[in-house]
Parts: C-alpha cells; sequence; structure tokens
C-alpha cells in the first residue's frame, strides 16, 4: 500500500489520480545508425535485434488460419477452421471444405498449394517455369493455366518484388527472389500469344494462383515479360539490408510497403515509411493501396480509422465518368455470357469470367478485330475475398467497448466524476469491512486484473469485488459484489521494485453451477502486443483514489494522460521491462493513493478499450516531471492466458 509522505520523495505503490513532465521527442532516441547511413533514417535498429518477420504477431495479425501464441503465429489445425466456405481444390487434387482448411493443411505439407475454387478435377494442372536461361533458378516467367494448353508469360508492368516472390515461394524457393534485374532474351517463335498475364499478389501467397491473375493484351517485346532470379541460400556478406531469412536487399528498399525480404522483415520496424505506403503506429509499412479497404492492417486499425476513411467512403462514382470494369454475373448459358460484346463508346473494359467447367472454351475464342482487346480475370485466383471471408466467420470478442461516449476532462483532481457505464471494466476491491483500498480491472468470465500489491494470497476470503459501481458509499442495486475463489499472484513479483506488479483474482459465481454474472460490466480487451500505443498516444486512467489536497473521494474519477518515452532516464535503475509510464506535461493528472490495480486504458482507432497498464507506483502524486508508473499489461498477456485461458481474452485469431 502507498504511504503518503508529502515532504519525502521515494518510490512507493499508487493508489489516485494527479501528473507528470513528459518529453517532445518521442521516439527519435530509439532510432539509431545500424550500418550505413541510408538505414538511419528510416530502420530502428532495436527493433530490428528481435528479427520480426510475417510470422510475429506482435508486429501483425495472423492469417485466419493461424492463432498468435507466444508472439509467433501458428498454424491451426484443420478443425479450427470455420465450417463454411467454398470447395477448394489443392495441387495434388485433393479437395477440402474450404481455403481455410487447405491452408492449414499446408502449413504441415508444403506441397499442397492452393489451385482453385470448386471441386476437383482430374485433368486440372498449374504449371510455372522459368525459361531461356541456363540456371533453373532464373529466367522469364511462363505459366501455362489450369486446362489450358497455351503458354502465357508474365506481364512486366506492375511486377513488383511481392509477386517475384510468390513465383520462386510456389517454385520451391523458401526464402523467395533475388533483388536484381536481369534481362532474358526470348525468340520470337516463341511469341505465340498476343496476351500476357498480370499478376496482383500481397506478397505472402504460397501459390501464384492465390494472387489476381488477369490476361492482358501485350505489345511483342521482350521488355514487357517479367523475370526472376530465385534466392538460393548462401553464406554471403551483406553490406545492404539484411532480411531475417538471410536475404540481401538494397537499404533503399526498405520501409516501402513492399514485402522486398519475402519474409516482410523488411517492412516491420521502420520509423517513417517512403512514398506509396503508409506508416502504422506499430512502426509497420503498409501499401497505401490497402488504406481503407474495410479489413485493418494496421494492429490499432489506424488504416481503417472513421478520421481517415469516413470521407473516402462516402464518396459516391460520378455518374459523368463510365464505369471500367464490366463484371458478368454467373448464367447457365454460357453462349449468352461470350456473345455480350463491350460498347466502344466506354474506355476498354475488364470481364469476369464466372466460375465453369468450361473456361477453357470460353476464354480461347478469338477477338473481334473491331472490338478494343479485354482484359480477362482468371476464374478461380484471387483468394483474397475468401480470405476475408473465413476471417470474417472467426470468433470476436465483446470487450472494450461502451454505449457512453467518454467526454474530454482536463483533470481529476478538481472533482471530474465519471458517468454511468463510461468504465465499466472498472472494478472497486474491498477488504474486509473497510473502505475501498485499490482498484481492478475486468477482464471477461470471473476474473480480474489488479496490481500485485493490492491483495494478499493468504487473505482470499476477506476480498470482496464490487462491479458496477461509481459511488462507493451511495447504495446502487446495480451494484454486485463477489468473492473471491482464488488469488494468482506473478510468481516473480517483487515487492521492493515493484517488477512484475500485477495479480488476477477469480470470483465465485453467485449461482452455483454456472459462469460468473456481471449484468452492469463489460470487460475491458486484453493487448497481445507491446506495439498496439506507443509513446504520444491519449490514454484514460480512472479510480477513487485522492483528488486535490490528497482529499479521499468516494465518486469514480477519470483523466486524460499520454504515454511516455524513456521512462529509463527520468527513475534511472528503478524502471524495469514490464513498466510503463503515463501522465500529463505538467503534472496536473497522475494516480494516488487508493488508484492501485485500476486501469490505464487506451483506445484504438475504432475506439476500443484496451487495459494498457494497471496503476502501479511513482513519486508522490501529481509531481512535475515524475509520470506515474503502470505494469503493462501486454508483457504479461501470456502470463494471464496461462491462467484464464486463450479463448477468454484473445481478441483475435481465437
Amino acid at each position: 500500500m502507498k504511504v503518503l509522505l508529502v515532504f519525502l520523495v521515494f518510490s512507493c505503490p499508487f493508489f489516485c489520480i494527479c501528473g507528470l513532465q513528459g518529453r517532445a521527442s518521442e521516439e527519435e532516441e530509439l532510432v539509431q545508425q545500424v550500418q550505413p547511413v541510408q538505414q538511419e533514417t528510416y530502420l530502428i535498429k532495436e527493433c530490428l535485434n528481435n528479427k520480426y518477420t510475417h510470422n510475429s504477431c506482435k508486429k501483425i495479425f495472423c492469417h485466419p488460419w493461424q492463432r498468435c501464441v507466444g508472439g509467433n503465429c501458428i498454424c491451426k489445425l484443420p478443425y479450427q477452421c470455420p465450417r463454411n466456405g467454398t470447395l477448394v481444390c489443392s495441387s495434388s487434387g485433393r479437395a477440402f471444405r474450404n481455403y481455410c482448411q487447405l491452408k492449414t493443411y499446408e502449413c504441415q505439407h508444403p506441397q499442397e498449394k492452393f489451385l482453385n475454387k470448386a471441386n476437383c478435377m482430374p485433368a486440372e494442372k498449374f504449371e510455372i517455369s522459368l525459361d531461356y536461361a541456363d540456371s533453373q533458378s532464373e529466367g522469364l516467367i511462363q505459366v501455362k493455366l489450369v486446362n489450358h494448353t497455351e503458354k502465357l508469360f508474365m506481364c512486366n508492368n506492375e511486377w513488383s518484388m511481392n509477386e517475384a516472390n510468390v513465383v520462386c515461394t510456389h517454385l520451391g524457393f523458401k526464402t523467395g527472389a533475388e533483388h536484381h534485374k536481369k534481362k532474358f532474351e526470348v525468340p520470337e517463335s516463341a511469341l505465340t500469344s498476343s496476351q500476357c498475364l498480370h499478376a496482383t499478389c500481397r506478397g505472402l501467397e504460397t501459390s501464384l494462383m492465390e494472387c489476381s491473375l488477369i490476361k492482358r493484351s501485350n505489345i511483342n517485346s521482350n521488355q514487357n515479360f517479367a523475370s526472376v532470379v530465385c534466392h538460393k541460400e548462401d553464406d554471403r556478406e551483406c553490406s545492404q539490408f539484411h532480411c531475417v531469412n538471410k536475404k540481401c536487399i538494397p537499404l533503399t528498399e526498405t520501409c516501402n510497403g513492399i514485402n522486398d525480404c519475402g519474409d516482410l522483415s523488411d517492412e516491420l520496424c521502420c520509423k517513417e515509411c517512403k512514398n506509396n505506403s503508409f506508416h502504422c503506429n506499430s512502426d509497420v509499412c503498409i501499401s497505401n493501396k490497402y488504406l481503407c479497404n474495410g479489413e485493418a492492417d494496421c494492429l490499432a486499425g489506424e488504416d481503417e480509422s472513421q478520421a481517415r476513411c469516413g470521407a473516402l467512403r462516402e464518396q459516391k462514382p460520378n455518374p459523368e465518368i463510365p464505369e471500367q470494369d464490366v463484371v458478368i454475373p454467373n448464367s447457365d448459358t454460357d453462349e449468352a455470357l461470350c456473345e455480350q460484346k463491350p460498347n466502344p463508346e466506354i474506355p476498354e473494359q475488364t470481364v469476369v469470367i464466372p466460375n465453369s467447367n468450361t473456361d477453357e472454351a470460353l476464354c480461347e475464342q478469338k477477338p473481334n478485330p473491331e472490338i478494343p482487346e479485354q482484359d480477362v480475370v482468371i476464374p478461380n485466383s484471387d483468394t483474397d475475398e475468401e480470405r476475408r471471408k473465413i476471417k470474417s466467420q472467426l470468433p470476436l470478442l465483446k470487450c472494450g467497448v461502451t454505449n457512453h461516449r467518454i467526454t474530454r476532462q482536463k483533470r481529476i483532481i478538481g472533482g471530474n466524476t465519471a458517468g454511468k457505464g463510461e468504465f465499466p471494466w472498472q472494478v472497486a476491491i474491498r477488504e474486509g469491512s473497510g473502505s475501498v483500498n485499490c482498484g481492478g480491472i475486468y477482464i471477461g468470465g470471473c476474473w480480474i486484473l489488479t496490481a500485485a500489491h493490492c491483495v494478499r494470497q493468504s487473505r482470499v476470503n476477506q476480498y470482496r469485488i464490487w462491479t458496477g459501481i461509481i459511488d462507493t458509499i451511495a447504495y446502487n442495486q446495480e451494484i454486485d459484489t463477489f468473492k473471491l475463489k482464488q488469488v494468482i499472484i506473478h510468481e516473480n513479483y517483487n515487492a521492493s521494485s515493484y517488477q512484475n506488479d500485477i495479480a488476477l483474482l477469480e470470483m465465485k459465481s453467485n449461482d452455483k453451477g454456472k459462469p460468473c454474472s456481471l449484468a452492469y460490466s463489460i470487460p475491458a480487451c486484453v493487448p497481445w502486443s507491446e506495439y498496439l500505443f506507443r509513446s504520444g498516444h491519449q490514454c484514460k486512467v480512472s479510480g477513487w483514489g485522492l483528488a486535490d489536497g490528497y482529499t479521499k473521494q468516494f465518486v469514480l474519477r477519470w483523466g486524460n494522460i499520454h504515454l511516455f518515452p524513456n521512462c529509463s532516464d527520468i527513475y534511472e535503475e528503478r524502471f524495469f521491462k514490464g513498466m510503463e509510464c503515463a501522465g500529463t506535461f505538467d503534472g496536473s493528472i497522475d494516480s494516488c493513493k487508493g488508484d492501485s490495480g485500476g486501469p490505464l486504458v487506451c483506445m484504438d482507432s475504432n475506439n476500443v478499450a484496451y487495459v494498457w497498464g494497471i496503476v502501479s507506483w511513482g513519486e508522490n502524486c501529481g509531481v512535475k516531471g515524475y509520470p506515474g508508473v503502470y505494469t503493462k499489461v501486454a508483457s504479461f498477456f501470456d502470463w494471464i492466458t496461462h491462467h484464464v485461458g486463450r479463448s477468454l481474452i484473445s481478441q483475435y485469431n481465437v
């Protein structure tokens, strides 16, 4: 418990809400020179040392066929996928209930790649070859589509390392493509088609058939065909950027929103991003084409925020501008489908051919020379829509959302009180018949999160949890009281330094044999990544602690404070891993005696509240230059899930 000393300054646990002084530089001190000067501007050395990749869920979302365990994306088992979906076929002719099940099976059997959607046919094959080179690992790319006899070159237009890495991965080169271009000559006799195949990939697909494929007209020139040099593992020294998978790419190609490395390691530790890419708060660069597309790519969803995307989504197409793409609906009459012709007054059209067993007959008809040549979307390609559908079917916890808007307030001290339902995750902890001495955070089920210094395992029978409470002395029929079943204090909690100052309380259900029922409480979301919020982010702290003049308060109060960088410089040798600093620059808002164990919640771009910190300790209350110190909950995600179960608090990829 915190002992309030007005004249002596020393470290103590927090129990109110009062101050702090921040630093204006935020993350500038994190960026140090890694190798050459070019790396200094964009890359963060300390982050690079963690060797994050596309399977690091502290930085990015896992695929819907994966789940986040111990900071890594690992594959689920097939039965853990949603049951609904489109039938798909693998490259070996094996049928799967949906795309998710195929991808989970591919984790154990890498040769089983996606082939197409719909039932498998014995004759279906998809082939990629590298031709017109002396090595089997390089050359011009030729593709033979399912049930087609002709080979098509890949279009060079808009070709990037995203597509190159997918082609090489498809061919069995685990680390993808080399980052340099080579020119390969092709005999005129090989130019048998006036079309090439245009691919658009996200960069993490394992089969080219998972990308969007479109047949396009092409000028008979070598310069319009894409080529690759696939990476073969070696021990060459790298003077540029060394990817986690040992590839070497130019420093100029980092932090540009393109997966040049093939394992995404060049995009996960960026202080800023280059043209045509967006910088997530987690220091990840994503392509601008993924902004406002209805799917969050940044951990806190800032790429899909209402502020950023609201006006864009409300824009309606200009009726004076003709539509560019014409999608032909599914029809049982293939003849009617193929007889539809583009309007000569409308610019070149894209025609989407629906799934059909007669695709070859449909698509190989000769174009009318009087009609502009059409782009044809390859049926059964582009699994992005299927991936999104599977993602939408995954269970999503209802947490961190309140029906009440939390308004901005300048300070807690002085009497600004919380309204009914504003902090539905806030609970009060009372010992025996005494008053409230600590706060806690409801995280779901029968579980409460609090500070270790607030509780003792030997007193489990003396504690009472009050939920749905605002006023601690006024009777309210919405208040529920729970006894405790157990107290779990972190095994490495240090009472002298407040390291690992975290504890879990399991409440007893008031209805025997049934789960805890909290009618007026909503759990706060538990963060799984330490990169979800960054220094400077505004968060909210709440509690019943001392206010102005160190006067005791009985009504829940709250205030806005900011996360602070470099607290190890402020508290020198007393600030440890697993701690977080937060407060105001002038020290007007802080936590104090009576607030310990209570929540520091941060809102993501969708206004969902995450319990980012637990009120722990500090230098008295509201001292300018000394922010409050909180237990950083994200650092203890695995510890929490070990005790309460992953399905209870895993916001994503259960």
